[in-house]
């Protein structure tokens, strides 16, 4: 696709790639009508939660290093400063930098609703810069602000004049988008259009586009065997990091999801190649990976023998692992899935690598294609690989995950959000909250993963004691319906 970065707004999801909040059927269908462009998606009779696309957004922005946030809307939406306090202040104190960024909410009334507030946004911008001195200003949008038409394009133009850092309009309204992950992309759009310099040379960096970094040091140990030097996106990352994103070798993300529209656009604008691959994630995916990035940068030889070196160490551990996690008889295991699809759908790949049979996986939305028009690698993989199993997409339906819990009664349920985690448990289900986007990075913590699982297996009773004493508050008739029965027609 062709990338904008003089307009401030970014198409969403849905109508950008097809993204869909609603399925029900089988993983092999949901990929062949993904690969033949078929894919419509289905409508909910009920919708129990959901999250806004503002927090993915802002939180992203909040761990650029001595950034502003200015959040023009009512004093609710700044609820989302509890995701961006994490990345401005909680990432940055683990890494042991400083990060002075600042999330100001401009707290619109009923006035302001009436008759715009463009007045008072143009002094909180110029008030804010004059006290904090930030090295990039975000002024981004609100439900409230778009339902008004509030102009915040012009007023930043306006205020160009007056300050001498980057300032940008990020048109984040919640309502835009039923998919939160278009959060991303935005984030990714205001810092193409503002800070990203065309290209002047072509170093050894290699952009990683990750959540929190939490294998900063051994990520940067291992690409020093490939003469690579990581630079983390965007938490704890500087504004001078990011003016230089289109110097990299190459760039990559821990998350399809996540890095998707940063990757083909730094690509298509400044010729940066965009490693499209499944996730480093199990045995499988690392070597694909890495793989995939010596190819890219001309990296080959080095990569090869350090998957050599690192299978002979790993790879005899993992197998002897593997024949633990099955039932005494000899039978698999079996687990579901709740997760974004940038991970089910690589988690349930590494489960398979590891023997247990995945029995249903939920998505909490799914990306028909990609912005380079191609079906996400991890749909693929499973595709060529005749891998089919029960698939839904969700939307962080959890009423629909504890119909096939009690429907199918796995041995293990796994998410990456915690709250749904929490009402496996009530289940008297084992839970493995995949919460850090490394937990099965690279071989080292595939074998971690593989203990993980088992530990939970054959320690249950947590969940038993829970489930007995907790009272969940659906009926018999709600364990007795189809899930698939909850959606209209697709349309």
């Amino acid at each position: 696709m062709a990338f904008n970065f003089n307009n401030s707004n970014v198409a969403v999801r849905e109508s950008r790639i097809g993204s869909i909040t609603g399925y029900c059927g089988s993983l092999k269908d949901l990929s062949i009508q993904s690969e033949e462009g078929t894919l419509k998606g289905c409508s909910r009779c009920f919708s129990q939660s959901s999250t806004c696309l503002s927090s993915c957004a802002l939180q992203q922005l909040s761990g650029i290093l001595n950034s502003a946030i200015i959040h023009h809307g009512p004093a609710g939406c700044s609820a989302v400063v509890g995701a961006s306090y994490w990345m401005s202040r909680v990432m940055s104190k683990k890494r042991g930098v400083e990060n002075h960024a600042v999330y100001v909410g401009t707290d619109m009334n009923e006035k302001d609703t009436i008759f715009g507030s463009s007045e008072s946004l143009r002094r909180i911008i110029l008030e804010v810069n004059d006290r904090y001195h930030p090295e990039v200003i975000f002024v981004a949008s609100s439900c409230a602000t778009g339902i008004i038409g509030e102009d915040i394009d012009s007023i930043v133009d306006d205020v160009k004049q007056e300050i001498n850092v980057p300032i940008v309009a990020v048109h984040c309204e919640g309502f835009k988008s039923r998919i939160w992950a278009t959060g991303f992309d935005i984030s990714d759009h205001a810092v193409l259009s503002s800070l990203v310099q065309p290209r002047t040379k072509k170093t050894n960096k290699i952009n990683f586009k990750n959540f929190f970094e939490s294998a900063r040091p051994e990520i940067i140990e291992m690409f020093k065997n490939f003469d690579l030097d990581p630079v983390f996106l965007y938490c704890n990352a500087s504004v001078d990091e990011l003016k230089h994103l289109s110097d990299a070798a190459a760039t990559t993300c821990i998350c399809g999801t996540l890095g998707n529209y940063l990757g083909n656009a730094l690509e298509e604008k400044y010729g940066v190649p965009y490693v499209r691959s499944i996730n480093p994630l199990g045995i499988v995916g690392f070597e694909t990976w890495l793989r995939a990035i010596g190819k890219a940068t001309d990296r080959t030889e080095k990569i090869e023998n350090y998957i050599t070196e690192q299978r002979a160490i790993y790879v005899p551990q993992i197998e002897e692992m593997k024949k633990k996690l099955a039932h005494e008889d000899g039978s698999p295991l079996t687990a579901v899935l709740g997760m974004g699809p940038g991970y089910t759908f690589e988690v349930s790949r590494v489960l398979n690598e590891l023997g247990i049979n995945v029995v249903w996986a939920l998505a909490w939305h799914y990306d028909k294609k990609y912005e380079n028009g191609d079906v996400p690698p991890s749909m693929k993989y499973l595709l060529e690989n005749n891998v089919d199993f029960n698939a839904s997409v969700s939307d962080q339906q959890n009423y629909e995950v504890m119909n096939i819990l009690k429907l199918y009664n796995p041995d293990l349920y796994l998410s990456r959000h915690p709250g749904s985690t929490v009402w496996a448990i009530k289940n008297g289900t084992p839970a493995v909250y995949v919460d850090d986007e490394y937990k099965i990075f690279g071989y080292k913590h595939t074998l971690e993963f593989a203990h993980n699982v088992y530990d939970s297996i054959h320690n249950r009773s947590f969940e038993q004691n829970l489930a007995h004493k907790v009272k969940l508050p659906y009926t018999d008739w709600w364990y007795k319906q189809e899930i698939n029965s909850l959606m209209t027609q697709p349309k």
